[in-house]
């Protein structure tokens, strides 16, 4: 199949999927369907890259098993954790602010954005799928793979760790400072973006496979910059002395040993 064509079937796909769960949100009058929705997103664009391109067998299939672990993996995690819990607050804020006209607002700023965006960084996946050559599994593929893995890793662990740390009443109101999260304020979203990059890399074998390198970068950017560490921290954890506290002493998305000594001097200030 011709690639502009698939490509362009796969983000037809992604806006119908999406338009979709919009249509639920409304029966459900809650947006934050959006984001249960976004793994799945990809692994629907993988699967439908996988019976569409003609590139090498094996690289194919371990991409889209790859994404649909990944993606299933992430959509099982925001599912329940949104279980019984109320529409999330940057959704409601957009729903008072839009009143009436939320419904029609949220199918292009929640939804259809989300399946732009979705299809943009899912880019590597589909070259990666569509390139024939070469027609056989790389060092590229082997380095990729692992940092796929140590990404994933990262990811489930820190949200386990995470969630584990919220269900216990003593833990109400603290900040969550133990395990991967003594060491980065957001290592889900840094094992997130590892996973991408580990893509990227085994996409790297493929001839022009370097110019997949837009999606690692829209997701490290998005993550970074646009829904992830700068939202949440401005927002949700302003006005929380002991989390600006953990922001002096931990570093905000890369993995590190924490700085205990800025955090003494922050306070000897005072």
């Amino acid at each position: 199949m011709d690639t502009v064509i698939l490509f362009t079937v796969n983000l037809s796909a992604v806006a119908v999927f999406m338009t979709a769960g919009w249509g639920i949100s409304l029966m459900r009058r809650n947006a934050a369907i959006a984001d249960a929705l976004w793994g799945l997103g990809f692994v629907l664009v993988a699967w439908l890259t996988f019976f569409q391109a003609d590139g090498f067998f094996m690289r194919k299939l371990l991409l889209a098993l790859m994404v649909t672990i990944w993606g299933l993996r992430l959509f099982v995690h925001i599912a329940g954790r949104s279980r019984g819990k109320g529409e999330d607050p940057r959704y409601a804020a957009w729903r008072a602010q839009y009143g009436q006209s939320f419904w029609i607002v949220s199918l292009y700023r929640v939804f259809l954005v989300q399946a732009v965006f979705l299809w943009v960084i899912a880019i590597g996946v589909q070259y990666g799928q569509v390139a024939a050559h070469p027609a056989r599994l790389t060092w590229l593929d082997g380095a990729g793979f692992l940092i796929w893995l140590s990404g994933l890793v990262i990811e489930s662990v820190a949200d386990y760790q995470l969630r584990d740390f919220l269900s216990a009443p003593e833990n109400r109101g603290r900040v969550m400072d133990q395990g991967l999260w003594r060491y980065s304020r957001h290592p889900n979203y840094f094992g997130e973006t590892l996973v991408w990059w580990g893509i990227f890399v085994m996409v790297l074998s493929a001839p022009l496979g370097f110019l997949t390198i837009v999606s690692p970068l829209v997701i490290t950017y998005t993550l970074l910059r646009l829904t992830g560490v700068t939202l949440m921290e401005e927002t949700e954890f302003s006005d929380n002395p002991e989390y600006q506290a953990y922001i002096r002493r931990t570093s905000a998305f890369v993995p590190w040993f924490p700085d205990k000594g800025r955090e003494k001097g922050a306070d000897h200030d005072k």
